[in-house]
């Protein structure tokens, strides 16, 4: 396939005391700062935000390339508001991104599902030490041992996943893009192995839990998923262009398409467009659409206390104290977020990230939300290690807005 050239369509900086164009930006809208930001930055404010600025912009540079098709990238701190995108939205079409689209943000919907929980929590309708047995007696094999609600929220239950696909880009990887699965089946879809572990003496990173708290949600609410997540999360942190698709394959408005590269048997790389995927495989866990400015938006409100009780938003900042299944290294998931530590006593950020084929995303923030960074890359191989490995596209974006200073691009002239 022909690269196109580099396509910068939209990068607006607002620097406290100073509007300045992104260096690489082929058109710039820019606002004025925040009343409650009228004063000139210092000199060294001012630098450290551009420089910044230009970091952000060159971990963006040179879309659509082999790595990534698109980016979408939106940062906020005390000194400086920027946003940018790159790339193309439709390699067919040749439609640029503008930085609005609609995207796959796989986990990320984990975080959603945890806030939605520990509303139910506060209210009484789940109890943290209640167990799995106890609200859906019979899902769980009667040989496995009781599943405590807090355990699923942290990852720290023990149960099986199941494998609802080949591997990825085996032969067929894609052949189940437009199956539907049943939300109680894909629970148990793994569930013919033993636990993993001893529930509460682990960590182990999976949707299995998510989906199990899924239906927890349906359970003591009567209604569905879908519905209570509209009403608790999208409602409420005003959120515009979030949603669970369920059955559709579709990405509904504006969006940008998701490819995945595919060796042939020639020796030859194709993309494959992944956009049309049915998530019903991944559902509570990892079938969430959204933007840039609602994750914004949403972390925002949430870090904030305004989607989850105060009470409750604790446990989100608290990770349990267990080592990580099949290793001796601390856990790093509370329930629903990550902990985030770029730098050995360099400061905590607390987000997540999610994959689906063709797209890769996350956020991350400060606990007392100043800082936060938001991003979305429809990458080629979104399900590889070296897609977020740190000198990875998206491991430039991450160090760009949330590392240090030292490790920021200088900026242009």
């Amino acid at each position: 396939m022909r690269r196109n050239r580099i396509t910068v369509l939209a990068a607006t900086v607002v620097v406290l005391g100073v509007t300045a164009a992104g260096p690489a930006a082929a058109a710039v809208t820019s606002g004025a700062a925040p009343a409650s930001a009228a004063a000139p930055a210092s000199t060294t404010a001012r630098t450290a935000a551009l420089t910044k600025a230009a970091a952000l912009q060159k971990a963006i540079d040179g879309l659509p390339a082999a790595d990534a098709t698109a980016a979408q990238v939106r940062y906020r701190g005390e000194d400086l508001r920027w946003s940018g995108a790159a790339g193309r939205a439709d390699l067919c079409t040749h439609r640029p991104v503008k930085g609005d689209e609609r995207f796959r943000a796989g986990s990320i919907t984990k975080t959603f599902t945890a806030a939605v929980a520990l509303q139910l929590v506060h209210e009484e309708k789940l109890d943290l030490d209640g167990t799995v047995q106890h609200y859906l007696p019979g899902l769980l094999p009667a040989h496995y041992p009781d599943v405590k609600v807090r355990q699923l929220l942290d990852y720290t239950s023990g149960l099986p996943g199941g494998d609802t696909r080949e591997a990825p880009k085996s032969p067929g990887w894609d052949k189940g893009r437009y199956t539907t699965w049943d939300h109680r089946a894909l629970v148990q879809a793994g569930f013919g192995k033993p636990m993993e572990f001893t529930p509460g003496t682990r960590q182990h990173y999976s949707n299995i839990g998510y989906n199990v708290l899924g239906l927890l949600i349906e359970k003591v609410t009567g209604r569905t998923y879908e519905q209570e997540l509209r009403a608790r999360v999208i409602d409420r942190a005003g959120l515009k262009d979030t949603y669970s698709p369920g059955a559709d394959p579709r990405i509904k408005g504006r969006h940008t398409h998701g490819y995945e590269a595919i060796k042939d048997a020639d020796g030859g790389t194709r993309l494959v467009d992944t956009t049309e995927w049915d998530q019903s495989e991944t559902w509570a866990s990892g079938d969430l659409i959204t933007t840039t400015a609602d994750l914004e938006r949403f972390t925002s409100a949430l870090f904030a206390g305004r989607v989850v009780p105060q009470q409750e938003l604790k446990l989100m900042f608290t990770v349990p104290d267990v080592p990580t299944y099949g290793s001796s290294r601390p856990a790093a998931y509370s329930s629903g977020l990550t902990r985030i530590q770029l730098v050995k006593d360099g400061p905590v950020y607390w987000g997540k990230s999610g994959s689906r084929y063709g797209y890769l995303s996350g956020f991350g923030a400060t606990q007392d939300g100043t800082r936060s960074l938001v991003y979305s890359v429809n990458s080629t191989d979104a399900k590889g290690d070296a897609a977020t490995a740190p000198d990875s596209r998206i491991g430039r974006i991450i160090m760009a807005g949330l590392g240090e200073p030292s490790a920021q691009a200088q900026p242009s002239a």
